[in-house]
């Protein structure tokens, strides 16, 4: 078959596509699995910081998730209403919020403990695979970053 000039706005010629195809669809997979947390996907992923990190301002959380503040403050409101997490401006700064996970917050990781080993059977992918897809997409982030720096 010929190639044409508009052969690369075929869209089996974007990586960009089957990225989004399989970011929705593991998502959808996550939403038994969360509804049971009553937790969104990006709250979830912003509980899994604070389980490992305890502290953060918003701003390193934000760089962590790659989420804005414009995403992250109506979550971290409702993490907080839940009594998930408290935000606390800092006094030297009061731009500056500091985010906590609370004692609530962490009794929600035991619950939570049955999501990935889930979550692993509903890719069907082996673990060298998902090894290698993984450094992958952290590759692609990372261009992210490094271009974002030079802005």
């Amino acid at each position: 078959m010929e190639q044409t000039k508009y052969d690369c706005l075929k869209l089996e010629n974007q990586i960009c596509f089957p990225l989004y195809a399989a970011s929705k669809e593991i998502i959808k997979r996550y939403k038994p699995f969360l509804d049971e947390l009553d937790l969104t996907y990006t709250q979830y992923i912003t509980m899994m910081v604070l389980w490992d990190k305890k502290e953060m301002n918003v701003k390193e959380l934000g760089k962590f998730l790659f989420l804005d503040s414009g995403t992250l403050t109506p979550l971290l409101k409702k993490l907080e209403q839940k009594g998930y997490i408290t935000r606390t401006r800092m006094e030297k700064d009061e731009r500056n919020v500091l985010i906590k996970i609370t004692a609530q917050g962490e009794k929600l990781k035991e619950i939570a403990l049955k999501i990935p080993a889930a979550m692993s059977q509903c890719v069907n992918l082996s673990e060298a695979d998902a090894k290698k897809l993984y450094v992958l997409l952290y590759k692609v982030l990372a261009g992210f970053t490094e271009n974002q720096s030079e802005d």
